[in-house]
Order: structure tokens, then C-alpha cells, then sequence
């Protein structure tokens, strides 16, 4: 399983996946700092990657095309600091392991946890 870490999450995130037997990858260290969602939708979904993101536009993003990839884990906290969202993330890593693999939308809200399958309708 390989993890896009979006811009608009620490790079601190790139080690934290590592420490858990991950790939990952910040997108400032292979995309261009103002690629729109579309070019990093993109280039997950032809590289294998999962993204994680604290930007809802990719749940939106997958809706209106009918998608069925790449997998997208948003998280919906203000606090998206790996010392606070790190197990919970883990967790739904692992709970909703099949489902990322085949594709699938995971929210993340303090205390609760949503997976919908891809393509969405």
C-alpha cells in the first residue's frame, strides 16, 4: 500500500508512514507546489497511490466523475498533526485494508470513521 500525502498536510507525515512499513510520498517532493487536485488525482491513480488529504474537493472530485480510483482518506478535524491523528488514521488503514485496496472514499471525523466504495453514486 502506497500513501500521496497532500500539500496540505506536514511533511512530518512522510516518516510516520514509513515507522508503519508504508510508502509514501509528500507531493511537494515530486509534483509541482500548485498542481490542481485533478494532476494529483491523476498521477495517484496512474502510480498506484492512496491519498491522504485533509481536502474535501477529492471526496467531491470522485463523485462527479464516477470514478473508481484512486482511494482517498480525508480527514475532517482541525488538528491534523500526526501526534493527534496518527492511531486513529492507523486504524482505519487497517480496518478498511480490502476496501482501499479496490477502491474506496474513507472519511476521518474525531470518533467516528465512514468508508463508501468507489465509484460513488
Amino acid at each position: 500500500m502506497k500513501f500521496l500525502i497532500d500539500m496540505n498536510l506536514t511533511p512530518r507525515w512522510f516518516s510516520i508512514f514509513q515507522e508503519k512499513g508504508f510508502e509514501a510520498v509528500h507531493w511537494s517532493t515530486i509534483g509541482a507546489l500548485d498542481a490542481t487536485d485533478q494532476i494529483i488525482m491523476g498521477y495517484a491513480l496512474e502510480n498506484g497511490y492512496i491519498i491522504f488529504t485533509h481536502d474535501l474537493d477529492f471526496g467531491d472530485i470522485l463523485a462527479a466523475s464516477g470514478g473508481k480510483g484512486p482511494s482517498v482518506i480525508q480527514i475532517r478535524t482541525s488538528d491534523t498533526s500526526p501526534d493527534y491523528l496518527s492511531p486513529v488514521l492507523f486504524k482505519a488503514i487497517e480496518q478498511f485494508n480490502e476496501k482501499l485496496n479496490s477502491g474506496a472514499l474513507i472519511t476521518l471525523i474525531p470518533g467516528k470513521m465512514r468508508a463508501r466504495i468507489l465509484p460513488l453514486k
